[in-house]
């Protein structure tokens, strides 16, 4: 699925874009289960183990901006784990040794879509090397109108930020104090059905979508299977290595020099990477309006 050029391309700046990795049936599969899965949120109307919800969201006007680890509740995710032409891309960009970490679906609705703030996934989840990656999937067509993810080409070999305010995690960079060029942020754009993949230290983050059209957008983290998490030690190895989907088991991790900054003290707002990011003081991105109650 990649060539020698893409690999190069994807170690020197930190991203990769394949286009149309997926066919129109698999995407039909996926946007169905998506479907059914929002069609619960009229029967919640809090932040729950699957919903992270959008401010106006109502039970009248359903409006999910996270569906947390869908994997766990729809099938189409869950198969999609261990797809081939996934697989052949994740073993050539990070080894042959290759783990499922977990999923996440962020839905950038029409119109009210949340943004993400500027951060590193390995501010969350540092391990004893740094060879894994984000694969986005897009589930819609994806240009620089619909809030797409941004990266900074290059910042996965720079340090690791600060992610903390108020002496608290809050799982974003605060702008005004770090030294990034955000100007130089690529958007990450392609047609449903192709994906992205973005090392864990890559400094990215995402605008609202202020489009009259969704950008629903489904993440997948994967680890070489010789990287260990530094903050939550593995408890069971057997259903730890139940995730390989390339490669044999290890007990022995591989220890990288690479820097490395701590998820402690826990985020005041646990939960997503929404709540998280609450707490921040000075935000990169605005929100969308929030429409009145009564409007509702």
């Amino acid at each position: 699925m990649i060539t020698e050029d893409d690999v190069s391309r994807y170690q020197d700046q930190g991203f990769l874009v394949v286009n149309e990795v997926l066919n129109e049936a698999e995407l039909a599969e996926l946007r169905a289960d998506l479907a059914r899965v929002v069609q619960g949120a009229a029967a919640v109307t809090e932040n729950s183990a699957i919903y992270d919800l959008e401010p106006s969201h109502t039970p009248a006007s359903p409006r999910v901006r996270r569906v947390k680890i869908p994997h766990t509740v729809m099938p189409s995710v869950a198969r999609l784990v261990r797809h081939p032409r996934l697989v052949s891309i994740l073993t050539r960009l990070i080894g042959p040794g290759v783990r499922f970490q977990t999923s996440k679906l962020n839905m950038k609705s029409a119109g009210f879509g949340a943004p993400v703030e500027w951060h590193q996934d390995w501010a969350f989840y540092p391990h004893t090397n740094d060879d894994l990656l984000a694969v986005g999937i897009m589930l819609d067509d994806v240009d620089e109108q619909n809030g797409p993810m941004q990266i900074i080409p290059g910042s996965h070999k720079g340090p690791v930020f600060d992610h903390h305010s108020n002496g608290y995690f809050c799982g974003a960079m605060d702008p005004s104090a770090c030294d990034v060029d955000f100007d130089a942020a690529v958007p990450v754009l392609g047609k449903a059905g192709s994906m992205s993949f973005h090392h864990v230290r890559a400094v990215h983050g995402s605008a609202p979508n202020l489009s009259a059209r969704s950008r629903n957008f489904l993440l997948f983290q994967f680890t070489a299977a010789d990287a260990f998490p530094l903050h939550e030690p593995v408890q069971d190895l057997a259903a730890y290595d139940a995730w390989l989907v390339a490669g044999a088991s290890t007990t022995t991790p591989r220890l990288a020099d690479v820097p490395v900054r701590m998820p402690l003290p826990p985020a005041p707002m646990q939960g997503s990477i929404y709540e998280n990011q609450r707490t921040l003081a000075n935000r990169y991105f605005d929100s969308p309006p929030v429409e009145p109650a009564a409007s509702r």
